[in-house]
């Protein structure tokens, strides 16, 4: 049996283990393949049986230049890199880890909230840089500060993270409202769950935590920005393309939109010309929420439960078939 991991290192940059997955063969792991279409997808497969990618696509091309593919891993919860639907017509599972960021996204989805209403990261360097040892007052805030208590959160998306963001809220006293195409009991002890417009109305942090979908793609642009509060805040731990961004850039330099926080964009690495690089009042981050030591882990552990399940003949976590 021959695996190849195309693109490893955000997985394990060296503090994790790549040995869980030698027990099954011949393993050959390459930090970086390619990020869009390329040859050297397919030449680096060759006559792998078992593929591992996070973010290399594998495309209907891909697929049909290397015939000997088995099982197709993908190490992450979104599969959209991969063309599963020509996948399923070849016989070919796709697999992937579908509850590994619970914790850790919903944590810095809130970190981004917090960041965001005590700008501590910039208090801190005026500090260090002497603003309060010159102060003449003995305390001095450059940014107004935002206490969230009694505020209102709204959650696009109430599965695992969701919900999880939402018991934080809660614990800092929001009031939390969820919009869900499957509400649920869980979801229900939570928060209240309401229709899309009445979230948009009546929030003062909107929270993605949706799948991206071809209904969904660009949610959030001008008209549905208009039905919001002003000065509300956005956060978008889920997946770039559900934001128009020169929509959300315009509403920033508004003040329509108070502050975002935003994990993902809609191209990654993050292109220079991006609009809402040129806006104050927008944190960006390089795509890490699912990054700590202990969420990687559980991708690990799961794929290689994945690859165990499949070669017993009883996959899990199959989602084209």
């Amino acid at each position: 049996m021959k695996l190849v991991v195309l693109d490893g290192y955000t997985e394990n940059p060296g503090d994790l283990s790549w040995e869980g997955l030698k027990e099954f063969g011949e393993l050959t792991v390459y930090d970086r393949t390619s990020y869009v279409e390329s040859p050297l997808i397919a030449e680096r497969i060759s006559n792998a049986e078992i593929v591992i990618t996070n973010k290399t696509p594998i495309s209907r091309t891909t697929i049909d230049k290397c015939p000997n593919i088995r099982l197709i891993a993908v190490l992450a919860t979104g599969y959209n890199v991969v063309d599963y639907n020509y996948a399923a017509e070849k016989g070919i599972p796709v697999v992937n880890v579908p509850t590994y960021g619970t914790a850790s996204v919903s944590q810095f989805s809130i970190a981004l909230l917090l960041e965001i209403c005590h700008h501590i990261g910039h208090h801190d360097k005026t500090v260090h840089e002497g603003k309060w040892a010159e102060n003449a007052d003995w305390c001095y805030w450059d940014y107004p500060l935002i206490e969230l208590e009694g505020k209102t959160m709204g959650i696009i998306g109430f599965g695992r993270i969701g919900q999880a963001e939402g018991r934080i809220a809660k614990a800092l006293g929001m009031n939390v409202i969820a919009y869900d195409l499957y509400p649920n009991e869980s979801g229900r002890v939570i928060a209240d769950y309401v229709t899309l417009d009445e979230l948009f109305a009546n929030s003062d942090v909107i929270s993605l935590h949706c799948n991206l979908t071809p209904e969904n793609t660009e949610m959030i642009n001008r008209n549905n920005i208009a039905k919001m509060k002003d000065g509300v805040i956005l956060l978008n731990n889920a997946r770039g393309q559900l934001v128009n961004e020169a929509d959300l850039a315009d509403a920033l330099a508004s003040r329509k939109v108070a502050a975002a926080g935003l994990d993902v964009v809609s191209t990654e690495p993050i292109k220079t010309d991006n609009p809402l690089l040129s806006v104050p009042n927008c944190i960006i981050t390089p795509h890490i929420s699912w990054a700590p030591k202990e969420s990687r882990s559980r991708i690990m552990d799961s794929t290689v439960e994945n690859i165990r399940a499949f070669l017993a003949g009883k996959p899990v976590h199959v989602i084209n078939m």
